[in-house]
């Protein structure tokens, strides 16, 4: 029952901080039916707007630039046009010296629109405070939580997402594949920053889910191919190695890795034993221990454990999973999240949320073995998909008669695996080694079920890396899940963690 990547989000609501905003812009809107009937490619020329927005007490104006970047072959034939959104701080003296960060969701087959309107970019999506979805019609904010008050922001939406398509006679399934996809949003980069002169400037990239092990691999790739150099990573509820996250049979990897989000989960949902419920991070560090050595070692011996030893391991994990005994026995041990989801509040007729697990809903038919849908997917793609085609219409002043695809089907996608799991651990060892200066800060939600924190810090863990070098690495956990910046206090904690790696 693993596993799609799909970003979808749950964003926070009402207004953190009131933030003045004005707005301005250099094009005039598209009102006349024909402009509006235009479909624009990389030959168009980006829109710009101005806006104002106050960030911790910091009055920050910057201009939007949206567009299309063309993606060219070694020859100069372009291949396709990819949709950008940048914001540019504009009473900033020397752009020289100041970050750039680009940005983009996973999936793969996600638009950027979840980080671009959920975290970081100067307006986000207006939903309940603990990230729940209110009722129709929706929204936008100021985002006095966004990072453009210490980074310039470049959000890209890959080929075949957003407004991003392949040029005339082009395939976008060329673009289909983890080798593939480096090519053309590395590409974007390159291009990006060479017409903005921003060569000199620290650069960043900030990748969620499947955008972490993008950015993995664009750190080499930008190195490899363009001598390309990043400051540093920013990897957000991110996927290394599929290994740890796909419980195929014969592969026990990911279960002890889940077991401390199962903990978390239950703790929000008050379905541990007292002692646990007092005290989350004792919770969390007895399941972690017991992940590490009797859980491990269980699932090693297969049939070959002990009936003794196996109750005892049924025992524990029902204290640490708030699970029935039968449903730990009936599923050998080895829980996946589908049966989690579907059987912690079974009595009550919710299931949980797969990137959320504090997000409960209704399932449709409580006698089938997973649950049929993801509410805290549901939570969000209304509010998101009505926020981004308003936004870029409206206030950024691009227009293009397309549908703007948050999440389109990019599928079979090309991982580069040998061995039937993704692997981009590795990418990320080798140019820590060539680049010992590039930081990496790595943030988790505790109640993510999608790529649990423990299994990123896995394959970290286990990544071929000079111990002097693993000091280039800082780990920030949240309250919520894969979208920790649904939630008002983890988007402030969000905001002041990169805001704090960032800074020289």
């Amino acid at each position: 029952m693993k596993k799609f990547l799909w970003i979808l989000p749950v964003v926070v609501a009402g207004t953190l901080c009131a933030a003045a905003a004005s707005t301005d812009t250099n094009t005039p809107s598209p009102d006349k039916k024909s402009d509006a009937a235009m479909i624009p490619d990389a030959s168009h020329k980006p829109v710009f707007t101005t806006n104002t927005i106050t960030i911790n007490g910091d009055r920050v104006t910057y201009q939007a630039e949206t567009g299309m970047l063309p993606i060219l072959s070694p020859t100069g034939e372009v291949r396709a046009s990819i949709f950008y959104v940048a914001y540019t701080r504009l009473d900033t003296k020397d752009k020289g010296p100041r970050p750039v960060t680009f940005c983009f969701n996973g999936g793969p087959g996600s638009s950027s629109v979840w980080l671009h309107l959920g975290a970081l970019g100067p307006r986000r999506v207006k939903m309940n405070p603990d990230g729940t979805l209110p009722p129709p019609p929706y929204g936008l904010l100021d985002n006095d939580c966004s990072i453009l008050d210490v980074s310039d922001l470049v959000f890209i939406d890959p080929v075949a997402t957003g407004f991003s398509r392949p040029s005339s006679g082009q395939k976008k399934d060329d673009f289909f594949g983890n080798s593939a996809d480096l090519d053309s949003v590395g590409e974007f980069i390159r291009l990006w920053t060479t017409r903005h002169s921003r060569w000199l400037s620290p650069k960043y990239l900030c990748g969620e889910s499947y955008g972490v092990f993008r950015a993995s691999g664009l750190a080499q790739y930008l190195a490899d191919h363009y001598g390309m150099y990043l400051n540093g990573l920013i990897l957000v509820s991110g996927v290394l190695d599929f290994e740890t996250i796909y419980d195929r049979p014969g592969n026990d990897v990911p279960y002890p890795l889940y077991l401390p989000a199962y903990t978390a989960a239950a703790h929000f949902h008050n379905k541990l034993p007292p002692d646990l419920e007092t005290n989350l991070e004792a919770a969390l560090a007895e399941s972690r221990e017991f992940a590490r050595g009797e859980y491990v070692s269980a699932l090693e011996l297969g049939d070959s454990l002990p009936a003794d030893e196996r109750a005892k391991v049924v025992t524990e994990l029902t204290r640490l999973t708030g699970l029935t005994p039968q449903v730990i026995g009936d599923n050998d041990l080895r829980i996946d999240e589908g049966i989690f989801r579907k059987q912690l509040l079974h009595d009550q007729g919710l299931i949980l949320g797969a990137y959320d697990s504090r997000i409960t809903g209704r399932d449709y038919d409580p006698t089938a073995q997973y649950p049929d849908y993801d509410p805290s997917a549901a939570a969000t793609e209304g509010p998101f998909s009505a926020a981004i085609n308003s936004y870029i219409r409206d206030e950024l002043k691009f227009e293009d008669d397309l549908p703007y695809e948050l999440l389109t089907g990019v599928q079979p996608w090309d991982y580069g695996d040998q061995n039937g799991f993704g692997y981009a651990a590795g990418r990320l060892a080798t140019i820590m080694n060539e680049n010992p200066y590039m930081k990496i800060l790595v943030l988790g939600g505790r109640c993510d079920l999608v790529c649990p924190i423990d299994t990123v810090h896995y394959a970290i863990d286990h990544m071929q890396l000079a111990p002097e070098y693993r000091t280039n690495i800082t780990y920030a956990q949240f309250d919520a899940g894969h979208m920790m910046y649904i939630n008002s206090p983890d988007l402030r904690k969000m905001h002041q963690t990169i805001e704090t790696f960032l800074k020289p």
